[in-house]
């Protein structure tokens, strides 16, 4: 126990997770996304009932005004970051929030009498900002250049709001009472909307299943309510209860989904849920923010101990996830494969250095050391906790073969999943083409010769393919000389 404990597990224990109360949590987060807005319009949406005009006025026109500076801010910040992403998001929370101010001001009996101007604004408000999120789907707006036409966008849809409320403020009679509650125009807005809210919550609950964290989850919840929101603001009349529930999940949503934009922006990471254009490969370039402290931690250890293992870590992990999107793998299963790729060497942390640093190619006895790094590596997750089994997996199987000769449990192919086949491949690519202390590293060309010959035998086809479509679509690897060996590496 000594070997693969020392060093590691008293600090790693400091990180460890805990997993029960993190899945009551996301549960919750869940339930009041799912459920409070769905069950709450159900129930007492029909019921009748206002709470005034001066409720609706402060309520909802002053704390949407304050959405509104917030939202502004965060375009601010986004412009000084060229971060496209940010100022996307800032965007269209600006415009719906300023749309949801100019239809709380208009509150008819407070400031001016009777208008349309409520009734334009809060059917607007939704379906403009969702279309605007929307727009996340063109690269070219979130990339830094994509910057400038957004602000464009905004100062436009700022001034035509701003100037629509000070029109119909001013002469009410100019802006008709549009669309009418559960009219086919106000139908027609509810169907646009829930498009573009769909779109925005698969994109949403894509990025959370692939980093896990709350803030993602957040998000998640953040856009239900907004989407929970479209049917109270279309289809009913401030008599009803539901309409005012409606204007709360509304502002709900906003201030949610913008807190965690801006946590992201404290922590100097690019916000990705409602763009929906986070990779797995990011995973592995940013394990801390996005994978965890202790994946972190062990990677700082694995590098203290031996930094060429730890770069090939890196390196398997990125082609491993890179090769599992090219196959279509879901985003829990590239997550626990980025996991995985970065963890499958960390039972190397318990090899001595005498023999993980030789300068020379192993004896029989040194090799036999170096097997029992899976069953050292699987021992050590277990021990810290809190990583899932197909994770434990891939760090135990990473060296088994299709036809019964790997190890450290000789299994056959029906007990080899995609995953492990896919790290494998990886894992042997990469040795190959990187330098050894005792020889020169592998060309391209014969790596992926080697493969080929082991189809079957040792490697799925698939994921050779797979790997050499991804590699196929990188600058050729053309410095690293000509060399060859009779078998691959452990």
């Amino acid at each position: 126990m000594t070997l693969y404990v020392t060093g590691v597990t008293a600090d790693l224990l400091l990180v460890r997770p805990l997993p029960r109360a993190r899945v009551v949590q996301d549960l919750a987060l869940i339930g009041a996304g799912a459920v409070v807005p769905g069950s709450s319009l159900l129930f007492f949406g029909q019921h009748a009932h206002t709470l005034g005009t001066n409720t609706h006025f402060f309520g909802v026109g002053v704390s949407a005004v304050m959405a509104a500076v917030a939202a502004l801010a965060l375009t601010i910040i986004g412009v000084r970051r060229q971060d496209g992403r940010v100022v996307l998001v800032g965007t269209a929370f600006t415009v719906m929030a300023a749309l949801l101010a100019i239809h709380g001001l208009a509150t008819p009996g407070v400031v001016i009498g009777d208008n349309g101007v409520i009734a334009l604004t809060g059917a607007m408000t939704l379906p403009v900002g969702g279309a605007v999120l929307a727009l996340s789907a063109l690269p070219g707006l979130r990339r830094p250049q994509g910057i400038r036409p957004l602000l464009a966008l905004q100062a436009v849809a700022l001034v035509g709001v701003v100037g629509l409320g000070i029109a119909g403020m001013a002469v009410p009679s100019l802006v008709p009472a549009v669309p009418e509650p559960d009219s086919p125009p106000a139908i027609g807005a509810l169907i646009v909307g829930a498009f573009f809210y769909s779109l925005l919550l698969l994109r949403a609950l894509k990025t959370y299943l692939l980093t896990q964290r709350s803030a993602d989850l957040a998000v998640v919840v953040g856009v239900a309510w907004l989407t929970a929101a479209l049917p109270p603001a279309l289809l009913m009349n401030y008599m009803e209860l539901g309409w005012w529930l409606g204007h709360g999940f509304e502002l709900a949503g906003i201030i949610v989904v913008g807190g965690a934009v801006a946590m992201d922006l404290q922590r100097s990471v690019q916000s990705h849920p409602l763009v929906g254009d986070l990779r797995a490969a990011e995973l592995v370039a940013k394990e801390e923010a996005f994978l965890g402290a202790r994946v972190h931690a062990l990677l700082q250890r694995l590098a203290e101990k031996d930094e060429s293992t730890e770069e090939h870590t890196r390196r398997v992990a990125l082609r491993a996830v890179q090769v599992g999107e090219e196959l279509g793998l879901p985003p829990g299963r590239l997550r626990a494969l980025a996991i995985g790729g970065l963890l499958h060497d960390m039972g190397k942390l318990s090899v001595p250095e005498r023999i993980l640093k030789k300068p020379g190619a192993l004896e029989e006895d040194e090799f036999t050391v170096i097997r029992k790094h899976p069953q050292w590596g699987i021992r050590l997750l277990r021990e810290l906790g809190g990583f899932t089994a197909p994770v434990q997996e891939l760090v135990h199987s990473h060296h088994e073969r299709l036809d019964g000769k790997g190890y450290p449990r000789g299994l056959e192919a029906c007990s080899i999943g995609l995953d492990t086949r896919i790290l494998t491949v990886c894992d042997v690519y990469d040795a190959l083409v990187s330098p050894r202390v005792y020889r020169a590293a592998w060309t391209h060309e014969d790596a992926i010769a080697l493969l080929h010959g082991g189809i079957g035998a040792a490697f799925d086809d698939r994921c050779v393919a797979a790997l050499e479509r991804v590699l196929g679509r990188e600058e050729p690897r053309r410095d690293a000389p000509a060399f060859r060996v009779a078998t691959a590496p452990a």
